[in-house]
């Protein structure tokens, strides 16, 4: 009797088995995102973004100096060309009297001369004069060929940045195309995952105070007091900042000048180790480099994070840590 209840459970387990299998679908259905997924994706195009906006800070800037070297080799050229000017004159004077003596040889004007040697002295001077326009004209021509060749270069170069300017917006659009997908996916979350969602992001507390003095103490107190303000792609203030705008901003108030760019900024002061940082310094994020922060003690940073957080406090590791350098 044992050994049949035995048989009869066995068959009933094996029949369950045969169902759920009959039951499993062909094609598994697609899986909701969960939130840590929807973050992960909206942190990353987030970051895709700022990267772009960062190398258009960069091309903005080389754009800058290039302009600026064009309007100095303007200006070699002009002067060049009044240059020029006084050489054609001076040939054409020592052409018109060459004209006005046809007709008489040189060794006739010899033999006529009250002062023989006085005139092949002059004569000699003469020679010496022209050789003296020859060797500008040739000098000229030679700079004025190299002037070109960099204007030519320069305006190729200018060519080029307008082509990455043109490119780099292109890929804005596409990131903030990408941007508004995961929007449009967070907003399909319900509103407890999406909560959730906000309230997960890396925020760390305001410190009650910052330990600083001087020049550092000025940027900080500008940094910190625009906690909380929106962050916008290519925005120095008012009310608005991206990275490295709200760094350069805050140094300002300090008296110093920065570029509007982190790359940038990693080389507008002394390199700092992890271990001597102090408030104020400057630290930066990824690479290559595309996010800037200002270390404010405590292994705590206030930077312009992201659209999605703002203008925060977080901690020093709170993103792939790269170096540090002291404004100044």
């Amino acid at each position: 009797m044992a050994h049949n209840r035995k048989r009869v459970g066995a068959t009933a387990l094996g029949l369950t088995a045969i169902a759920a299998i009959a039951f499993v679908p062909a094609t598994p259905a697609q899986a909701e995102p969960s939130i840590k997924d929807v973050k992960a994706r909206v942190d990353r195009l987030y970051h895709e973004a700022e990267a772009a906006q960062e190398r258009l800070h960069d091309a903005r800037i080389d754009l800058t100096d290039l302009r600026r070297d064009l309007a100095g080799l303007k200006a070699d050229q002009a002067r060049q060309d009044e240059r020029l000017d006084e050489v054609r004159d001076q040939v054409s004077d020592a052409v018109v009297r060459q004209l006005e003596g046809e007709g008489i040889t040189t060794v006739g004007q010899v033999v006529v001369s009250d002062d023989p040697g006085a005139f092949l002295d002059t004569l000699s001077t003469m020679s010496a004069f022209n050789d003296l326009q020859s060797s500008m004209l040739a000098d000229y021509d030679t700079q004025l060929e190299a002037l070109e060749i960099r204007r030519e270069a320069t305006d190729s170069r200018a060519k080029e940045i307008a082509e990455l300017t043109e490119q780099l917006s292109t890929e804005s659009e596409t990131v903030d195309d990408k941007l508004a997908e995961a929007k449009d996916l967070l907003g399909d979350l319900e509103a407890e995952e999406r909560k959730r969602l906000l309230s997960s992001r890396s925020v760390t507390r305001m410190p009650a105070s910052v330990p600083a003095s001087g020049r550092a103490a000025a940027a900080i107190a500008y940094a910190m007091a625009q906690v909380g303000d929106a962050y916008v792609y290519g925005a120095a203030g008012e009310n608005a900042f991206d990275c490295s705008g709200l760094t350069m901003r805050a140094w300002a108030q300090a008296g110093v000048s920065l570029p509007h760019s982190s790359t940038a900024q990693f080389s507008s002061g002394t390199r700092i180790a992890a271990s001597e940082l102090q408030p104020g310094d400057l630290v930066f994020y990824y690479s290559p480099i595309s996010h800037v922060g200002m270390y404010i003690g405590n292994g705590q940073i206030v930077d312009a994070a992201n659209p999605g957080t703002g203008v925060r406090i977080a901690g020093l590791y709170s993103m792939p840590y790269v170096g540090a350098v002291r404004p100044g």
